[in-house]
């Protein structure tokens, strides 16, 4: 079995500080999550000091959930911050393929700045690797949600995406794909209940910053270490839930369930499995 216990422990020791350019939507439960995991988050979204942040930063997120053309200018500003100073990024591509506005900014962002990390559904990491768009707004395609019977082809649609911008590449599904191109992983932690949260992907983004900048030489192990983390809370959450709660208490059992986290629950309950 991985170990991912010293990835997880070093990013405790270090409390990342990670920049975010992310959306509205989403924005405070990234934060939260954030400092659940370990880290520390910081959002500046005005292209007059995204770089500066950036430059204090351990990591940068770039989230598309809610693109405009003052956040892109951001984005691209702090991109080339971070990949000059060798700050790990961590690209969302929210809703790629669902308009035209939306993936001409994330094909913008893709020519100018070299994400360490490209975190996607199916549909996002589709239209990333062949043009090609499925997107209901931001949610996946239901009848391309990674499955056991689909695996195959969602490993070779995320090679061809790394083989193309050399990061690793995170697809998010009932089954998590993680891969570097050299090597290929399924995550199978989780729990279905997550999928009826708004932002869960956008906190997985997160989680997986704080384990970059916390361990900037081990990108595809703190990917799938944040994979890791992020569906083990959702299923202690789940465990926590009685017959009389729903999504609400849902959202608050998973914050708890991550800031409780430790190594060796980590080690324990993470079900990681080698695809290639």
């Amino acid at each position: 079995m991985l170990d991912l216990s010293a990835i997880w422990q070093a990013t405790r020791l270090a409390t990342p500080l990670v920049h975010f350019i992310t959306n509205y939507v989403t924005v405070n439960d990234c934060a939260n999550i954030t400092i659940a995991a370990g880290g520390s988050p910081i959002m500046a979204d005005d292209p007059a000091e995204s770089e500066d942040i950036t430059g204090l930063c351990a990591a940068l997120v770039l989230n598309m959930g809610t693109p405009c053309a003052r956040t892109h200018e951001a984005m691209l500003a702090a991109g080339k911050t971070a990949n000059r100073l060798g700050r790990p990024v961590v690209f969302d591509p929210v809703g790629a393929g669902a308009s035209a506005f939306r993936n001409r900014l994330v094909l913008d962002i893709l020519q100018h700045v070299r994400p360490t990390v490209i975190k996607g559904n199916i549909s996002e990491i589709r239209f990333l690797a062949e043009g090609v768009g499925s997107a209901r707004g931001v949610d996946a395609c239901p009848a391309e949600l990674v499955s056991e019977e689909r695996l195959a082809e969602a490993l070779v649609l995320a090679r061809r995406l790394q083989a193309a911008t050399g990061a690793v590449v995170v697809i998010s599904g009932p089954i998590d794909l993680v891969t570097d191109g050299a090597t290929a992983w399924g995550v199978d932690n989780g729990h279905p209940l997550m999928s009826r949260l708004s932002g869960t992907g956008c906190m997985s983004a997160g989680v997986i910053a704080c384990h970059c900048g916390a361990n900037p030489a081990a990108p595809l192990e703190a990917a799938l270490c944040g994979m890791c983390c992020m569906g083990i809370s959702g299923e202690l959450a789940h465990e926590q839930l009685g017959d009389d709660t729903g999504t609400g208490s849902y959202r608050i059992a998973l914050h708890d369930a991550m800031s409780r986290l430790d190594a060796t629950l980590l080690q324990r309950r993470c079900r990681v499995r080698q695809l290639a």
